[in-house]
């Protein structure tokens, strides 16, 4: 286990909501197609409150946004106008360009609400860095389940532990939720090149390490290991192939520095596709 990397995660703020970040991170980049994983700490929102990220941009790259408490009203340039629940997939593929709004729907505002969920990037493969934009929605008993032994595993995206999920990725994908009973055990099998596990609740080991709460696990490519849940506990897995060297600059990802030089000229001027019906948008930081 010498070679298993060990992440803490940074602590952000996106809009007033807290957020605990361990990709990208200085020990570890990315993790098979992943650039960025966002973990949206449980917040409890007053009534006339709640989440508003206003209008903003993206390059090169799928938004996976996968809530476990509370709603969001997902906007996009393409006309997207959607509710996302607990425990769907909202998939946005940016390609060239597209800008979208996340906010706390109005009922939720009214009355008050909670919020809680992962939301993770993935780095498009260099053929569709430059492709055109698109939105899927995958409400969550389109997701395949498995539950055998006091493990319960709800696949979000790509393929893995047998299952297969309908989010249409562009590469070879792993991400998965783990429900696990106290003594229960879970192999993490080598099928994907690249495997990271993220402890939400609970106290697990892999193999004999200690996995940190909140705190990102990235696995050495090769090899099987056995998660053993010493309570109840509740992971994520993600992983999948390498999907080669980025550049992350703001919302926008690249393999060419110039696409990310072009994109931020083009949302400066505002030569961007516009989000139907929104005036407000988050200017381009200096």
């Amino acid at each position: 286990m010498s070679n298993l990397i060990l992440i803490q995660p940074r602590t952000e703020d996106v809009e007033g909501q807290p957020i605990l970040r361990p990709l990208p991170s200085a020990r570890c980049r990315s993790v098979g197609p992943f650039v960025f994983f966002d973990h949206m700490l449980p917040t409890d929102y007053a009534p006339g409150g709640g989440v508003n990220i206003r209008q903003h941009p993206h390059i090169g790259l799928s938004t996976l946004t996968y809530l476990f408490e509370g709603e969001l009203q997902h906007k996009d340039s393409l006309g997207s106008d959607q509710l996302v629940k607990p425990r769907d997939v909202s998939w946005m593929t940016a390609g060239h360009a597209v800008a979208h709004v996340e906010r706390t729907p109005e009922a939720l505002r009214c009355s008050g609400s909670r919020l809680h969920g992962l939301q993770l990037w993935l780095a498009l493969p260099e053929a569709d860095e430059q492709g055109e934009p698109s939105y899927s929605h995958h409400p969550a008993d389109s997701l395949p389940v498995s539950e055998a032994l006091g493990v319960r595993i709800r696949l979000i995206a790509g393929h893995g532990f047998c299952l297969q999920a309908p989010v249409p990725v562009r590469s070879p994908t792993l991400y998965a939720e783990l429900h696990m009973e106290s003594g229960a055990t879970q192999l993490i099998p080598d099928e994907h090149r690249e495997r990271a596990i993220y402890l939400i609740d609970g106290e697990a080991l892999l193999d004999d390490e200690p996995l940190p709460l909140h705190g990102m696990a990235v696995l050495p490519p090769g090899e099987s290991y056995t998660l053993s849940a010493c309570t109840s506990c509740w992971l994520v897995v993600i992983g999948g192939d390498p999907i080669g060297p980025r550049r992350m600059n703001w919302n926008f990802v690249a393999s060419n520095p110039a696409l990310i030089d072009q994109a931020r000229q083009r949302w400066a001027i505002g030569d961007w596709p516009k989000v139907p019906g929104e005036t407000e948008r988050i200017e381009l930081p200096r």
